[in-house]
């Protein structure tokens, strides 16, 4: 079993929330000097932890529990009847695992998503570095799953690979291809993906029920979340 005593973390002061309006949020983060070897990553992973760029944090709120870690089981998981619509629609998608890099394609890519979706966001306006600093970082498990449509690159899914399963970081892709249903796709084929790896469960960050952007994580069914420590099913 990984040893996680030897581990210092860091508590945030007071900051608002980015998920919910009117809200305080503390983050506990941990120390960013501390190079982290795989089977640690997986561990905090099963512990709600969610990476960042190079930090690993989880939410630490006094007063507040809104955030539940989530993920899907990848064994019992199956398509509903939209889902495979969904998989037959992105049938003529090529996926190819790249290293995380700040190519031209890639940045237009994640700007023209960040500018159409996002623009109430801490991430707008997009820029180079922030980009960089946020999803192309030396993580010797991240890869970039770069989706195209001969040739076109039409979705980018920010992934990484743990012992314990996939981790979707983050996905943007091609806001004009709204008909795809892209970063729906991109879970379901992290799904299959994490299937044919022999790897137990596809984690998808924070699940919190009052906030809208964070509704499309229940579609996958079952689900588990992760409740006084223990991942709980949820069909």
């Amino acid at each position: 079993m990984t040893d996680l005593a030897h581990l210092k973390f860091y508590a945030t002061q007071p900051h608002a929330c980015s998920y919910l309006p009117d809200e305080q949020a503390t983050t506990l983060f941990l120390d960013p000097q501390k190079l982290i070897d795989l089977a640690t990553y997986s561990k905090l992973s099963e512990l709600g932890f969610r990476r960042s760029g190079d930090h690993l944090y989880r939410p630490h709120c006094r007063a507040c529990s809104a955030c539940i870690p989530a993920r899907i089981p990848t064994a019992e998981f199956t398509p509903s009847s939209q889902q495979k619509r969904i998989l037959k629609r992105n049938r003529d998608l090529q996926v190819t695992a790249t290293l995380p890099a700040t190519t031209d394609e890639i940045y237009q890519l994640y700007a023209r998503y960040i500018n159409a979706r996002h623009s109430d966001g801490d991430m707008y306006p997009p820029s180079r570095e922030q980009f960089t600093s946020f999803l192309v970082r030396k993580w010797p498990f991240s890869l970039f799953y770069e989706f195209r449509c001969e040739g076109k690159l039409l979705a980018v899914a920010v992934t990484d690979q743990m012992i314990n399963g996939l981790s979707a970081v983050y996905t943007f892709y091609e806001p004009e291809e709204s008909r795809r249903s892209l970063g729906r796709f991109a879970i379901l084929w992290q799904i299959e993906e994490a299937r044919r790896c022999n790897l137990e469960a596809v984690y998808l960050g924070y699940w919190i029920k009052n906030c809208r952007k964070m509704n499309y994580k229940t579609e996958y069914r079952p689900i588990e979340m992760l409740v006084n420590q223990r991942w709980i099913a949820v069909n």
